[in-house]
């Protein structure tokens, strides 16, 4: 309701009170029931609770007051109120000829305890500008600024405001006090841009109050914890009890989160041994002990929070949801689900929305597919999985259990969905490698009038990147623009998404945009991984040191990110560095550290640095294992790749499509052709994976670097249209070309370069042309370089490193820039006289070239 749809008339001072909006309560973590409004339902002196109990309007009708010997119109006014049908009650009011003051706040907190504050403020003007008998009083007041508050209008309240003012009954009245301060410290929220004026006012308003009562004192407490100044919070506590004021259970409820998040134990204790002392009414209260397990569970004291929960005599709902909710959060699933289950066989326990949530998101962390089935068909027998929080729990289970399928069936068949539904599923299909399908959802979402907000602009920048889909990438960022979107992390899914793209230098001017202090671990781990995956190693390691220079301490994704960047120049010496900060930092056991350290050592040559670090790893998944089989098949040992594979099932670590190319690149690099066909015939059936073009590339290399060029002919011409593939094509070209088979080796060049016009690839053309070159057949030769010429294609110059006394050296084809080229020429020509005497003849490829030098 905008603040012009009551006509309120305003004095002139009321121009100088600012607009804001908050929530008076805190929130309390865990909590069944929201704790939003247990300010007032738990403190008896509260104004609207005053009214409430003085004019008693909500009396049962099988229970009158005493003091009611006949039922009145207040009591038929109350009692519909109370039956939910406070309109009803408004039309017998308006029967009423001058109703008294009595009556008309009988109707507007009929309103309010009915959740319609926007009434009770319409009312409330009907009231003034009616005229009549009737006059506010202290409780007209009282009411209608809770309805300011519950309405969020601070523009209105400021009106009452002026209204009091002018009446000149804020002098006499504590209550009008109590509910001005909460007033303002509720519609704080939403006045972020005054902030500051606003801060003084609530001051003001308490510093002016001649009476402070807890309730005034709380809502200041509570006020300072929702604005994040906890040291006020635990301040002002401290100076009540100082003054005098007995504290009350919401006083202990407001402080003890703001203790939480000062991080202080010892502040922690020493409130709960007071509560302890103030006797078993404050010590055994529900809402008292729910508080208490969630300050020590914030502080990661579960073993504290568990003895205050074990000596409870009296669980509800709420006590039972903190300390499971305390476990989940802490990341121990495996004690929430044991308690879950233990107030599951309590008969006294209620269980609730909230009980079940985190017992899904326990299932969910543990990836219990098992216990997830259990509770889902408990759910549906008790009908409780109509819920949509439960349902959207229910989508990201499944997801994270690899079971997209089923999330989607939830999903198609939910009969409301919020938007947490759309962006869990959306999640869900962006995790699980369904970019496309991600990206769909999104579009339908949108269609469905559902906003994009900042989850779904993540998940969908995830896409983009994964799919390396520029456009969609740039239309994103575009969108993010236009509507102001912000959250946390963006400016690092943004240069991700641009550095996976290829787009480095958009990346690397997002990153330099940001300010310093902007810069989290987060966004300098994104421009890192971004550099690296680019080849721009040695911007990569002048990020790295910058981020140093700034005091951002790398964590294991920054370790993560740079060390392939120590095998891409082979500094071997340099990874050693990073492998001994990763110790001195406790980095080294994280699994993604230790597989990017296995795979750096393996693609630098120190295998046995490799093994090391896979056998003392105390965490290992299916990259850990992918990365060490891999590295055994670099360095030919077939079987260690082989056996390292069969021990997976042992250690419950399922092997993935990347592991299965792993094994069968080892088992090709080895020669293993009969244990690497095996594997590949098993993958659909054993491991539920179909065979893909990198497999089907792994097992035509495998036959063809044995000799058995036919056999992979034939195998590829079983693919049909799968086989019509470059990188399938390339592997049985180069086979045919290393076995002699010249004929089937034209015929698979030709058909190459059939499907690569326009693509400027330059790899076939000069493979076909060793083939005629071994044929002898130069005119052939000829003519497929002068193409090449005439196209503009260029064979990329390989280049190699050697990290020699701690310089790196690399080596080309046909360079003489190297300052001992002379001395290391006439090293190769010996190496070369001693392996022809050996019986070595090289190859064509060695003849064409000349024998490459080193530079620097």
């Amino acid at each position: 309701m905008s603040s012009s749809a009551l006509p309120l008339p305003l004095s002139s001072s009321s121009s100088s009170i600012t607009h804001t909006t908050s929530n008076h309560s805190h929130h309390h973590g865990y909590s069944s029931s929201s704790s939003s409004n247990l300010s007032f339902q738990r403190q008896t002196q509260t104004p609207h609770t005053k009214q409430l109990s003085s004019h008693k309007p909500y009396s049962s009708p099988s229970d009158p007051p005493t003091h009611q010997p006949r039922k009145t119109i207040r009591y038929r006014l109350s009692q519909l109120c109370h039956q939910g049908q406070p309109h009803l009650a408004r039309q017998l009011f308006d029967a009423i000829p001058q109703p008294k003051t009595v009556l008309w706040n009988t109707i507007i907190i009929g309103f309010i305890c009915n959740g319609m504050p926007d009434e009770a403020l319409r009312f409330y003007s009907r009231m003034v500008s009616t005229p009549s008998n009737a006059f506010c009083d202290f409780y007209t007041y009282s009411a209608v600024l809770k309805a300011c508050a519950d309405a969020r209008q601070l523009s209105i309240g400021k009106a009452v405001h002026c209204h009091v003012l002018r009446s000149r009954l804020e002098s006499r009245s504590r209550i009008v006090y109590n509910s001005l301060l909460n007033m303002y410290c509720t519609c704080l929220s939403s006045a972020n841009d005054e902030k500051g004026y606003v801060d003084d006012l609530v001051c003001r308003v308490f510093g002016s109050m001649r009476r402070r009562d807890v309730i005034a004192w709380n809502t200041m407490i509570s006020w300072y914890v929702k604005t994040e100044r906890f040291e006020e919070a635990f301040r002002n506590f401290w100076m009540m009890m100082k003054i005098g004021i007995k504290v009350t259970v919401v006083s202990f409820v407001n402080v003890f989160p703001a203790v939480s998040r000062m991080g202080s134990v010892r502040r922690a204790d020493l409130l709960y041994g007071f509560l302890l002392k103030l006797g078993s009414k404050y010590a055994n209260d529900p809402f008292a002990l729910s508080s208490v397990i969630f300050m020590y569970a914030d502080l990661g004291c579960l073993d504290l929070a568990r003895n205050v929960f074990d000596q409870s005599l009296e669980r509800n709902t709420e006590v039972w949801n903190t300390m499971i909710g305390g476990y989940v959060q802490k990341n121990n699933p495996v004690e929430a689900i044991n308690l879950f289950l233990k107030a599951l066989a309590s008969e006294q326990t209620i269980l609730d929305e909230v009980t079940f949530l985190s017992a899904l998101t326990a299932a969910s962390q543990l990836q219990r597919l098992d216990f997830a089935q259990q509770l889902h068909a408990y759910l549906m027998k008790n009908s409780a999985v109509s819920h949509i929080m439960i349902l959207n729990a229910l989508i990201a289970l499944y997801s994270r259990c690899n079971l997209v399928d089923i999330s989607f069936q939830i999903f198609s068949r939910m009969c409301k969905r919020d938007a947490v539904s759309w962006n869990t599923m959306v999640s869900a299909f962006v995790q699980n490698g369904l970019d496309d399908e991600g990206l769909m959802l999104v579009h339908e979402m949108q269609q469905q009038g559902f906003t994009i907000d900042s989850v779904a602009v993540t998940a969908q920048l995830s896409a983009a990147s994964n799919l390396r889909n520029l456009e969609i990438g740039k239309q994103t960022h575009a969108y993010i623009l236009r509507h102001a979107i912000e959250f946390e992390g963006m400016e690092s899914y943004l240069i991700d998404m641009y550095a996976k793209s290829g787009l480095i230098k958009s990346a690397q001017g997002l990153f330099e945009m940001c300010s310093t202090y902007g810069k989290d671990q987060a966004t300098w781990n994104a421009m890192i991984a971004g550099n690296t995956q680019n080849g721009q190693i040695e911007q990569a390691f002048t990020t790295f040191r910058q981020m140093f220079e700034q005091n951002i301490v790398p964590n294991a994704v920054t370790i993560a990110s740079i060390l392939p960047a120590c095998q891409s120049v082979g500094i071997v010496s340099l990874g050693k560095q990073l492998h001994g900060f990763a110790i001195r930092n406790c980095l080294d056991h994280n699994v993604f550290v230790g597989s990017a350290l296995i795979d750096m050592y393996s693609k630098s040559g120190a295998i046995i640095y490799a093994e090391n670090v896979f056998f003392i790893s105390p965490e290992k998944n299916s990259v850990t294992y992918t990365s060490m089989i891999l590295g055994y098949g670099q360095h030919g040992f077939g079987e260690k790749a082989l056996s390292l594979f069969y021990s997976m099932k042992e250690s419950d670590v399922r092997p993935d499509g990347v592991t299965l190319v792993a094994i069968l690149s080892a088992c090709s690099y080895s020669g293993c052709v009969d244990e690497g066909l095996q594997i590949f015939e098993s993958m659909e059936r054993e491991y539920g994976i179909r065979p893909s073009c990198e497999h089907h590339c792994c097992i035509t290399d495998m036959l063809g670097r044995v000799g058995r060029v036919v056999e992979a002919y034939e195998f590829v011409k079983e693919l049909g249209e799968e086989g019509n593939n470059f990188r399938i094509l390339g592997s049985l070209l180069a086979a045919c070309r290393n076995h002699g088979e010249f004929e089937l080796g034209k015929n698979v060049a030709n058909k190459l370069l059939q499907m690569e016009r326009g693509k400027g690839l330059s790899g076939y053309h000069v493979l076909l042309s060793n083939i005629y070159a071994e044929e002898g057949n130069w005119e052939y030769v000829n003519r497929i370089r002068k193409g090449m010429r005439e196209k503009g294609l260029t064979k990329d110059v390989g280049c190699s490193w050697v990290d020699v006394a701690g310089r790196v050296n690399s080596f080309v084809s046909r360079d003489q820039k190297h300052p001992r080229c002379d001395e290391i020429y006439e090293t190769l020509e010996q190496l070369a006289l001693k392996m022809k005497d050996a019986g070595y003849r090289p190859g064509l490829g060695s003849e064409i070239g000349t024998i490459p030098e080193f530079v620097e």
